[in-house]
């Protein structure tokens, strides 16, 4: 095998290691974000989007091995490089309405489990072959670097290092860096533009520049011109804001009536902010049977904290009818707290902590009257914040007569649902647990506390609630409320 001019220093061996382990990380990390607003962010989809990948390297490393062996030339491996760096770069100008395409076919297909087969069948046409391509790498690389068998395993080690350590990179800087501050669509561009660099360099230095590598260079060119676009809604014309923080695809879109915001989803409603400050007929107005629950009427002050503050609907409805509530929150997104003071009227003298809900609650000694959770979003529910442990925790910065509240959503009726395991979890810390459904959603509020007397102090701080649309709204749910019978479905930091 005669060697190029480039492959003459091993060094360059192991920089296309190195940027091939780099990009396959970013593509990985790049696929959970495409498909975050189609299919949510779950550990259902993240585990479709490794097998699918670890699918992809296990074919390129065979195929890439018997290759390497029956033509072990260089050209081959770098012309696979360049279809790799092509296909991902037109990823963001193809693979939304790639996506897009595979649902509308399966929702119509298929009757079970549609997430899990549109999910899978959308990883397998969009993001294997090129990573399949990139497999091929590393069995090539040991083919070329290989000079001797006394020196094989410190070649193939080196090999294995830089795969690593390009790897390392390739994880942190899309998250970190690369998608915060220009979006997936430019990310997939940064990481299949420098293996086509990879690969022209190669071809230049050998000067074998054929037409296929410069067909390659404009087909990358002309993605980068059209492909570029962070819009994942791309039919939307007037979407107030669309961009992505470290957690989140963030959309917020504005009407005459009510603005907007929908996370990790294309549609739906994470937060809303009413222009008349009516209430919002979502499960937030619900909710507002918390602070009754808890006495809002007898106490000179009452502190509430709010688990997932999102935007800050539920704090701004409790500061516009009560005024001796005092709310603070905690929001992980810290882009979605910029959001809120920038378009949702979201006061500076609300205090909005940038943590994990546990996680505050660990460092928290501070106790209050009602606590809302509501971190769980579409079919993304943390499970550090589904635990036994997780509402035991809360319990303990529960006041005497304290209230939790919990949003729940995708009520189901089948055995072992999601909402039972959850209410029963609750049900194993808190001696008291009403739910209620919200009208017209798939919305459910369950109410805990240990006080004994929930109902009670409900009924009486109602009946002291001044005439109005409040007053009207909390006596009608609240003979909706249904005491939860507990089953056998619990959750466990373990399990």
């Amino acid at each position: 095998m005669e060697k190029r001019t480039v492959l003459k220093n091993k060094t360059y061996l192991y920089m296309t290691e190195f940027f091939a382990g780099m990009s396959v990380m970013a593509v990985e990390l790049g696929a959970s974000r495409l498909l975050a607003p189609y299919f949510s962010s779950s550990q259902i989809v993240w585990t479709i989007i490794i097998g699918t990948i670890m699918i992809a390297m296990a074919l390129g490393n065979i195929y890439g091995g018997r290759a390497a062996d029956k033509n072990p030339d260089p050209d081959r491996l770098y012309r696979r490089m360049i279809v790799a760096a092509v296909w991902i770069g037109a990823i963001p100008l193809a693979g939304k309405y790639v996506i897009l395409g595979i649902s509308a076919v399966l929702i119509f297909s298929v009757n079970q489990y549609f997430l899990i087969w549109a999910a899978f069948a959308a990883c397998m046409v969009v993001f294997v072959f090129p990573l399949f391509l990139l497999g091929t790498v590393t069995p090539s690389l040991v083919k070329y670097t290989v000079d001797s068998l006394d020196e094989s395993g410190k070649t193939v080690g080196t090999l294995g290092a830089a795969n690593t350590i390009g790897s390392i990179l390739g994880t942190f800087l899309p998250t970190f860096v690369t998608i915060p501050a220009v979006g997936t669509s430019i990310t997939f561009l940064i990481f299949g533009g420098i293996l086509l660099l990879l690969a022209l360099i190669y071809f230049i230095s050998s000067r074998r520049v054929t037409a296929g590598a410069a067909a390659g260079a404009v087909l990358f060119l002309l993605c980068c011109l059209f492909g570029w676009s962070d819009s994942f809604a791309f039919w939307e014309d007037d979407l107030t804001y669309e961009g992505e923080s470290v957690y989140n695809y963030l959309q917020v879109r504005e009407d005459d009536k009510s603005v907007i915001l929908s996370t990790n989803v294309l549609f739906g409603v994470q937060s809303i902010l009413k222009k008349s400050g009516e209430l919002t007929g979502m499960y937030y107005d619900y909710a507002m049977l918390a602070p009754f629950m808890a006495g809002v009427n007898d106490r000179e002050n009452m502190d509430m904290l709010i688990l997932g503050m999102g935007t800050g609907t539920y704090a701004l409805q409790c500061q516009r009818y009560f005024d001796n509530i005092y709310v603070e929150g905690v929001e992980i997104d810290e882009k979605i707290t910029f959001l809120a003071r920038e378009y949702f009227e979201l006061p500076e003298d609300i205090r909005v902590t940038t943590y994990d809900g546990r996680a505050f609650l660990n460092a928290c000694d501070k106790k209050y009257d009602v606590i809302m959770v509501d971190a769980y979003q579409d079919i993304t529910i943390p499970f550090q914040m589904s635990s036994v442990e997780f509402f035991t925790l809360v319990k303990e910065h529960l006041t005497e007569g304290g209230v939790m509240v919990v949003n729940m959503n995708m009520r189901g009726t089948r055995e072992g649902n999601i909402n039972q395991y959850l209410a029963d979890t609750i049900s194993a810390v808190f001696r008291d647990v009403y739910t209620v459904d919200v009208t017209g959603s798939t919305n459910r509020e369950l109410f805990a506390s240990d006080a004994g007397d929930m109902m009670a102090v409900l009924e009486s701080n109602i009946s002291r609630q001044p005439e109005g649309e409040l007053a009207d709204l909390m006596e009608r749910i609240s003979g909706r409320l249904t005491v939860y019978e507990p089953g056998n479905y619990l959750m466990t930091d373990d399990k």
